[in-house]
């Protein structure tokens, strides 16, 4: 009972990890399934149990999970199947919008484009088509999932009842802390910004006198390193993905057309909107990074604790002030509220942050107490300096239906859900050829 939960996870987890595999994977690979036209080689399940053992480590001795893993491949591949069938409609322009993304994510890994292309055995745009394909049989999928479950709802009583008939499986709760943040990035000091400002300046010489092209003045001089070796494209974007300053310049071109010289917190940027889909615009741009190895965090430390001593006089909420003073958009629209990660839920577990965050969280003792500003140093990215405040501390303590009725009631659905999916895919396997082989 006590991997019950989590196997109830599996075909979830599945229908989300969609591998991309790079040039040099065995070229004899034995089939272990066939699934309508589609068959599943023994790579891509060594891949996917290699994943979820790594995701799931109280799985890694379950004997039995490498043929749950290959029944929930076949069950992906039989809704795939039955989407095709049903012509589910999915955005292509999602799809794009999700492949130039995930493109930027993956270039990050290689030295350069070419590196890139020689790794997977393909250019930069064969690399996108694959992801591409990938990602509309994902959506596909999930589409299909939500026209059929998303009315499933479940009753105080069902909840009870699933509670009572698992009384002794609800798994242990760690203890999890609600905290509120604050974050500044330090200024750059003005001559920081007179030398990027005369960067991009000459920059935009080049571009308008028809030197080079957009494309390759992006590929020469562009500092973002996601977008640089693809010339500068960062593939279709929608209002709400970008910061304010940039957004506005890019939703106030036309397409085709070119923008002067935008600054953000990053530095100077120059950008071309290439076209336009429903609410998503195709851009690209030309960034000029702001030299911080000389900040002015004197000035930032400073507001910061003048925030503070506000705070402990009664002068505004902790909430008013994330919303006015912190650069960070998300945890600022809620007041400064962080969330769990890909989740609407106001509460953390501790061991998840990093070890400065937790020295930090871990020192805040009493409802209300408010951090000193700290430096902090991600491991990628800018350094900036963080406030936080704790709202509440839950010790651990096993699911308790009273206090954790929202997480008892989401287990509950999340169960009624896979058993009703279970009955559904029985159905569909009598519409699709299956062969499943010994593994």
């Amino acid at each position: 009972m006590k991997n019950r939960f989590l196997r109830a996870l599996l075909p979830l987890f599945l229908l989300s990890f969609f591998p991309l595999s790079p040039a040099g994977a065995a070229v004899a690979d034995k089939v272990v399934a066939v699934v309508g036209g589609d068959v599943i080689f023994r790579s891509e399940l060594d891949s996917r149990e290699t994943m979820t053992r790594l995701q799931y480590p109280d799985l890694k001795d379950d004997r039995s999970l490498r043929s749950s893993i290959l029944d929930g491949l076949i069950n992906q591949k039989i809704i795939l199947a039955k989407a095709r069938i049903d012509s589910v409609s999915i955005s292509e322009n999602d799809i794009a919008s999700s492949a130039d993304a995930r493109l930027r994510q993956l270039s990050r890994r290689f030295s350069s484009k070419e590196d890139m292309e020689r790794q997977f055995g393909k250019s930069i745009e064969g690399i996108r088509r694959d992801l591409a394909g990938e990602i509309r049989s994902q959506q596909m999928i999930e589409t299909l999932r939500r026209q059929k479950f998303s009315g499933v709802t479940i009753g105080y009583g069902e909840v009870m009842s699933f509670y009572r008939d698992n009384r002794d499986a609800m798994p242990t709760l760690p203890e999890e802390v609600s905290v509120s943040q604050i974050l500044k990035f330090p200024g750059v000091t003005r001559a920081a910004k007179a030398s990027a400002r005369k960067k991009i300046e000459d920059i935009e010489k080049k571009f308008t006198t028809g030197f080079l092209s957009f494309d390759e003045l992006a590929r020469r001089y562009s500092d973002d390193p996601g977008s640089a070796q693809l010339g500068g494209d960062l593939g279709f974007v929608q209002r709400g993905e970008l910061v304010k300053p940039f957004e506005d310049a890019a939703y106030g071109l036309k397409d085709g057309h070119v923008s002067g010289i935008v600054e953000t917190r990053y530095g100077f940027h120059i950008i071309q909107r290439l076209g336009r889909e429903g609410r998503s615009i195709h851009v690209r741009h030309i960034l000029v990074a702001f030299d911080r190895s000389d900040r002015d965090e004197a000035e930032t430390v400073a507001l910061l604790e003048a925030i503070r001593s506000g705070l402990l006089e009664g002068k505004g909420s902790f909430a008013e002030m994330a919303r006015k003073y912190s650069d960070d958009p998300v945890s600022a629209s809620l007041g400064g509220a962080v969330l769990a990660s890909g989740s609407s839920r106001p509460y953390l577990d501790p061991r998840s942050l990093r070890p400065e965050l937790q020295a930090i969280i871990g020192g805040l003792r009493t409802q209300g107490e408010i951090s000193h500003p700290r430096k902090i140093t991600p491991p990628r990215g800018e350094p900036f300096y963080g406030m936080f405040r704790l709202n509440e501390r839950r010790l651990p303590h096993t699911l308790d239906p009273e206090k954790d009725y929202a997480m008892l009631e989401q287990l509950a659905l999340d169960d009624k859900k896979q058993r009703l999916f279970n009955e559904w895919v029985s159905e569909l396997r009598s519409e699709v050829f299956v062969r499943r082989s010994d593994i």
